[in-house]
C-alpha cells in the first residue's frame, strides 16, 4: 500500500480536535472502530448548539412546522416501502491480494487505517466483481433470531415522519402546507468510511419534511400556479447555464410564501432558507455552493434536488440536500400499509365545483397521469395502475389528495466539521519570552461557540480577585456556558480560550476591586478575533453578552 498523502490542514484540524476535546475516535483505548466518533466536552457543546439553533429556526420560530422524535428501530416494512431493503446499497469489491474491501466506485484512494485524515492509494491486486452491499445495519427484535424478528437501525430519520404523518396532522391542528422536523441518530454500514467525520457509520441528521399541495390542487384553488419569477422577489438565477450546475455565490432574495405557490417555488424557497441558516451560524455564502442535480442524477421520484456544498480541505462536498420528492413517500406507505395517507381539503372541494368543465378535466387528467406514472414505475400492472390512478384523480372533486413534499436534509456531523474548518485560523506572533510562535484561533460565530465567555482573575493567589471572578462566573452561568480559568499567565489563558473558540473573555483585576475608584466593579472584556479590549460594568455584562451570542 502506498505512502499516505498529506493533507496538512486536515492534519492540523484532527490534531486540534483531539487536543482540545472536540472529537475523539470511538473506543480508542482498544484500537478504535472505523467510522465511529465520540464528541468530547467542547464538541458536545458545539453539537448541541448547532442542533438547538436548527430546531429553533425550523420549528419554534415558525407557525407551520412541528416536531417529532421517533424511535431508531421501526417496523421493517417501513424500509421495504421506502425502497431501502431492495435498493439502498453500494457496489463492493474485494482485493484478492491485500484482502481489503472497498467501494467499487472509490478505488483510487481509501482512508489510512492509522491516520483517518490521510488517504492512501489502493493496491493493484486482482479484484472481485462488484456486488451490491446493503448499507443498513440489521438486528433482531425479541428473543428469537429468525427472519420474523429481523429489524434495522434506521439509515435516515425521514421515514418515521412519513409513517407518522397522519397522526401528526390530526393532533397538531396543522393543515397543508406544513412541515414536520426531526433530529436524531442514523446508521449506515459504509463500506469505506472516509474523510474523518464526514462519512461515518453512525451520525446525526436534521431533517424537515415540508408537505405541500400538488400543483393541480393549487391551480384549482388559486386559478394558476405562480412561476418561480413571480413567487420570488430578487435575482437568483437558476444555475443551468453553468457547465457543472454550480453557482459559487448565490444572491439574496426576499421570500414570502403565498397560497399560489407550487412545488418549484417551495423548493426554491427552502434552498434559500437553508443558505440563510448557514449564514446565520457563521458560514458565509462564499464558502458554499449550490449544485442543482442534472435530470440523470435525480432519484426516480424526485423532480429536483439541490445540494448545498461546502469547501472542505479534502474537496467541495455536500452539507445538505433539498429535494422535491413529489408524493412518492406517502404513496409508498399507503400502498404497503393499506392505510390512507391522503388529506381532505375543504377549500379544494369548494373550488372544484366552480371550475369550468374543461379546466377540471385538464386538472383531472394531469393528476391521473402523474399517479399512473408513479404506480407503473413501482411495478403495478398497467390495468391496475390505470384503475387506481382514476380513483385517486376522482378524489379531487371530493377535496382529497396525497401531499407532495420538499425535504431539506442536513448532516449534523458534516456541519460540525465544516464549522471547525471554517473557524480554523492561525496567527504568528511572539510569546512571553519574545520567541516566534504560531497560535490557533477558532473563530466560531458566537451563536455556535461551545463556550460563550471565559472568566479569569488576573492572579489566582489573590483571594479577593478569585472571589469576584467566581461571582461574575455565577452571574453568567445560568444563561450561557461559561469557563472559569485561573491557571497560568493571562496570555496563556487567552490562548487556550482562543483555541476553544470562546468569543469573549472577562478579566477581573485590581481595578475591578476599586484600585481606580472610577473603574470599580468593571471588568476587562477581550475580543477573541482581534485581541482588542474594552471595559464594561459587571452589571451590564449579561445583557451585553446576550446581545452578541444570539
Amino acid at each position: 500500500m502506498a505512502e499516505p498523502k498529506e493533507n496538512v490542514l486536515m492534519e492540523k484540524i484532527v490534531s486540534l480536535c483531539k487536543r482540545r476535546g472536540f472529537i475523539f475516535q470511538s473506543s480508542e483505548i482498544y484500537g478504535g472502530i472505523n467510522g465511529f466518533w465520540d464528541y468530547g466536552p467542547l464538541g458536545a457543546e458545539l453539537k448541541r448548539n448547532v442542533k438547538e439553533l436548527w430546531w429553533n429556526t425550523m420549528t419554534r420560530q415558525r407557525d407551520d412546522v412541528v416536531g417529532l422524535e421517533a424511535t431508531i428501530i421501526m417496523h421493517p416494512q417501513i424500509w421495504k416501502a421506502s425502497g431501502h431493503v431492495d435498493t439502498f446499497s453500494d457496489p463492493m469489491i474485494d482485493c484478492k491480494t491485500c484482502k481489503g474491501r472497498f467501494r467499487a466506485d472509490q478505488t483510487n484512494e481509501i482512508p489510512c487505517p492509522q491516520k483517518p485524515s490521510k488517504m492512501v492509494s489502493e493496491c493493484h491486486g486482482e479484484k472481485t466483481a462488484p456486488r451490491a452491499f446493503n448499507l443498513m445495519f440489521q438486528t433482531y427484535v425479541g428473543p428469537v433470531r429468525d427472519e420474523s424478528a429481523i429489524a434495522y437501525l434506521r439509515p435516515e430519520t425521514a421515514q418515521a415522519i412519513f409513517a407518522q404523518f397522519k397522526n401528526v396532522l390530526e393532533t397538531s391542528r396543522q393543515k397543508v402546507p406544513f412541515g414536520i422536523a426531526q433530529t436524531g441518530k442514523a446508521f449506515r454500514n459504509e463500506v469505506t468510511p472516509r474523510n474523518y467525520t464526514f462519512r461515518s457509520r453512525e451520525f446525526e441528521q436534521m431533517e424537515l419534511e415540508f408537505f405541500i399541495k400538488p400543483d393541480e390542487v393549487v391551480e384549482a384553488i388559486c386559478g394558476k400556479v405562480a412561476t418561480t419569477a413571480e413567487a420570488i422577489t430578487g435575482n437568483i438565477e437558476h444555475p443551468t447555464s453553468n457547465a457543472e450546475h454550480r453557482t459559487g455565490n448565490p444572491q439574496p432574495s426576499t421570500l414570502n410564501p403565498q397560497p399560489n405557490w407550487g412545488w418549484e417555488a417551495w423548493h426554491k424557497y427552502w434552498v434559500e432558507e437553508r443558505i440563510k441558516f448557514y449564514e446565520g451560524i457563521g458560514l458565509p455564502r462564499t464558502t458554499l455552493e449550490e449544485y442543482w442535480q442534472k435530470p440523470e442524477e435525480l432519484a426516480h421520484y424526485a423532480r429536483a434536488c439541490v445540494d448545498i456544498l461546502f469547501k472542505f480541505p479534502f474537496g467541495t462536498q455536500e452539507l445538505e440536500g433539498i429535494a422535491a420528492r413529489s408524493d412518492f413517500d406517502l404513496s409508498q406507505h399507503e400502498r404497503f400499509s393499506g392505510k390512507p395517507m391522503g388529506v381532505f381539503d375543504e377549500e379544494l372541494r369548494t373550488a372544484w365545483v366552480k371550475l369550468p368543465k374543461e379546466k377540471s378535466d385538464e386538472l383531472w387528467r394531469r393528476y391521473y397521469e402523474n399517479r399512473k406514472k408513479y404506480l407503473v414505475k413501482m411495478g403495478v400492472a398497467e390495468e391496475q395502475a390505470s384503475k387506481d390512478a382514476t380513483e385517486d384523480a376522482n378524489g379531487l372533486a371530493k377535496g382529497q389528495y396525497i401531499p407532495h413534499v420538499i425535504e431539506p436534509s442536513a448532516g449534523v456531523d458534516r456541519l460540525i466539521l465544516a464549522l471547525i474548518t471554517n473557524a480554523y485560523s492561525e496567527v504568528t506572533g511572539t510569546d512571553d519570552k519574545s520567541r516566534s510562535e504560531t497560535r490557533v484561533i477558532l473563530k466560531f460565530h458566537p451563536r455556535v461557540a461551545p463556550v460563550k465567555a471565559g472568566v479569569m482573575p488576573l492572579l489566582k493567589n489573590k483571594p479577593e480577585l478569585v472571589k469576584k471572578a467566581l461571582e461574575v462566573r455565577d452571574r453568567l452561568r445560568p444563561w450561557m456556558n461559561v469557563f472559569y480559568d485561573d491557571a497560568g499567565s493571562i496570555g496563556r489563558r487567552y490562548a487556550r480560550q482562543d483555541e476553544a473558540g470562546t468569543p469573549f473573555c472577562m478579566t477581573i483585576d485590581f481595578d475591578t476591586l476599586g484600585e481606580k475608584p472610577e473603574l470599580k466593579d468593571t471588568v476587562t472584556v477581550r475580543f477573541r478575533d482581534d485581541g482588542r479590549q474594552e471595559r464594561l460594568p459587571i452589571g451590564e455584562l449579561l445583557g451585553w453578552l446576550q446581545a452578541r451570542i444570539r
